[in-house]
């Protein structure tokens, strides 16, 4: 092994220290990185087998060679013969080192991509389950940077990492006992070189990772601006009010100065690299002087001086890979810490043991007393995933306080109120995006903490304010709610929602690419995809959360047109701030401060003259008065104490 690649790893090391012994890991992390690597041992027994079989081989070759330079000086009627064996014997540890190399690497790529895809999907699959405020609060790219780096770095403790300990160690101590049987004169004398490159080396490291700290939140700050400036939405914002000749040198000054600290970590990287390959050249030049000095007195033979420099080569890559093992095995160790940190942590919504399916058709919604606060953020997130010290303890205000309602199969209730009352948190938890606090709620009768999460998702479809799309093709994204769906299955659902004449106009047809978040649609008509997305599902229940909101009065009534082939049949519960597209439910609830403070039908709450009414005529600026209603019997005004409406 030359000097090469353990000046590398030494490098990456020294930069490392700091970062890697100020982490503290989590107890029992060791432990579990042995039960990770249970389904690996094998593979990993072999692995090691060919590591150890490599190094002896490193330090039988030069052996070897020596024997050669004994037997050309020697002479004699055997030589020729004696050096032809030896040579072969050469060339055959030779093609052995090669075939273990081969099947070192095998093995080693077999365990690190094996550990890299059990771990990324059990992160992945994870992640997939946290609740709702988890991404809310967390930065994405750190979220990401676990999956991709962190899961590298884990790799990396069974690859290189493992294998580099093993090999020089056990190339150090073969090695250093061949050269000390040698001549421990001219051992010595060469491993006295040894500080006057660690020494210097360990300062250099420290200064180039302080440029590369510097070089990381650079490169961070750009890819943030490229990020925000390139979507959409950031592209739009820069065109409408941005300053093309700012934002350009603005970028150009980041961008200049990580040239800068490339240029600077060029030359550190290549100076060390300079001054390991000098280091092992003077001992080199040591060993020859000092060797060829023995040899001359006839202390030693020539041969002995030619095993010695060359073992000398393969010395002094160990002794400086081992230098630093400690901050190498602590790296491997931090980085598997940082996936458990993720994998701790409680993802909210569980499925029980014995779950039991909603009953098929079922289209009962039923609210028994729920009291709802959102978690904290050490209950739901990572302190290192929102670029923090430390996490929020501190419970929030309670959102839901006692809400009772039943929404029968095929009606219409609509939920109304300020903004902040609880509406959209209590369609949350149907479809159990949360969990209640106290109290229950039952779809089909059954509690839906009770209920599997496959059956919950096949019987509620809802339909946001701001549908999302992938950056997939429009059959992509219908089939989403349901993967075996037909193409004809998929232009009936179009033309429920009242979209498949636009659809079938496109050149691609069910082919075409939405764009990121849909951005090739206008809001309109990613609201009726989103709508035949909905169709395709067959829901018996349908939330529908502003699903008209933020769209004009052309593209509403397309939506509304849908809507009503949507909620045909279906039990619906609509959440609206406009009061016109409510008007004929079966039953309004009125939210205000986490309670329902009235409950009835639109005339009847007009009528009554409370919230809803007040809500009722600031948006069409009625009068007071309004007539009376023929239900007014049916009208429920709840005494509870309202707060302000927002301004």
């Amino acid at each position: 092994m030359g000097p090469s690649m353990p000046s590398w790893s030494v490098l990456r090391s020294i930069q490392n220290e700091e970062q890697v012994t100020r982490h503290r890991l989590s107890r029992g992390t060791t432990r579990r990185i042995v039960r990770f690597a249970q389904p690996y041992r094998r593979d990993i027994a072999v692995f090691l087998l060919t590591v150890v079989l490599a190094a002896g081989i490193g330090v039988a070759t030069p052996l070897l060679a020596g024997d050669v330079v004994n037997a050309i000086i020697g002479g004699g009627p055997d030589a020729g013969s004696m050096v032809v064996r030896l040579a072969l014997a050469i060339a055959g540890l030779a093609v052995a080192d090669a075939l273990l190399s081969l099947c070192q690497r095998w093995y080693s790529a077999r365990i690190g991509e094996g550990i890299i895809l059990d771990l990324r999907t059990r992160v992945y699959d994870h992640v997939q389950r946290m609740p709702l405020q988890f991404f809310t609060r967390t930065q994405t790219g750190a979220l990401v940077s676990r999956l991709n780096n962190d899961v590298m770095g884990a790799q990396r403790a069974f690859t290189s990492t493992l294998s580099g300990v093993v090999s020089n160690v056990i190339q150090l101590v073969l090695t250093a006992a061949v050269m000390f049987t040698l001549s421990w004169q001219i051992t010595a004398l060469s491993l006295a070189m040894l500080p006057v490159f660690i020494v210097p080396a360990r300062r250099v490291g420290k200064r180039l990772a302080e440029i590369t700290r510097e070089s990381y939140n650079l490169d961070a700050k750009m890819n943030a601006t490229m990020t925000e400036r390139f979507n959409v939405s950031g592209a739009l914002l820069v065109k409408l009010f941005g300053r093309p000749d700012a934002e350009a040198a603005r970028f150009g000054e980041r961008a200049e100065r990580v040239r800068d600290i490339g240029v600077q970590q060029a030359m550190y990287s290549r100076t060390f690299f300079v001054a390991m390959l000098l280091v092992a050249s003077l001992a080199q030049a040591l060993t020859y002087g000092l060797g060829g000095w023995l040899a001359v007195t006839g202390s030693v033979t020539a041969g002995t001086v030619v095993t010695l420099a060359l073992l000398l080569t393969r010395l002094y890559g160990p002794l400086t890979a081992l230098s630093n093992v400690r901050v190498d095995v602590m790296s491997a160790l931090v980085s598997f810490d940082r996936v458990f940190e993720v994998l701790d942590l409680s993802p909210g919504i569980e499925e029980k043991p014995d779950a039991v399916d909603i009953p098929a058709g079922s289209g009962r919604i039923e609210f028994r007393d729920v009291h709802f606060r959102y978690p904290s953020a050490a209950d739901v997130s990572l302190a290192t995933l929102e670029d923090v010290t430390a996490l929020d303890r501190t419970e929030g205000a309670p959102v839901l306080k006692g809400v009772d309602f039943t929404v029968e199969p095929g009606q219409m209730v609509a939920l109304v109120g300020p903004s902040g009352a609880g509406k959209s948190t209590t369609s949350m938890l149907i479809s159990r995006v949360y969990d209640v606090t106290e109290g229950g709620v039952l779809v089909g009768g059954v509690d839906v903490r009770d209920a599997t999460l496959s059956s919950l998702r096949d019987t509620i479809g809802v339909v946001t304010q701001d549908s999302h799309l992938f950056h997939e093709t429009i059959a992509d994204n219908l089939r989403y709610a349901q993967p075996t769906a037909t193409d004809d299955d998929i232009w009936q659902a179009l033309t429920g929602a009242q979209i498949a004449d636009l659809v079938r106009a496109l050149p691609d047809g069910l082919d075409t690419v939405v764009g990121e978040r849909g951005y090739r649609f206008s809001g309109g008509e990613k609201q009726r995809l989103a709508i035949a997305r909905l169709l395709l599902k067959h829901p018996s229940i349908v939330i529908l959360d502003e699903a008209t909101a933020h769209l004009d009065s052309e593209s509403e009534a397309a939506v509304q047109r849908a809507l009503t082939t949507a909620l045909e049949g279906r039990t619906a519960l609509v959440i609206a701030h406009r009061l016109a597209t409510v008007r004929d439910a079966d039953l309004i609830l009125v939210l205000d401060g986490g309670r329902i403070v009235e409950r009835g039908r639109h005339p009847d709450l007009v009528a009554a003259g409370g919230l809803y009414a007040e809500l009722y005529r600031t948006q069409f600026a009625v009068e007071p008065t309004p007539e009376p209603a023929p239900y007014r019997e049916e009208v429920e005004i709840i005494t509870v104490p309202s707060r302000p409406l927002d301004p």
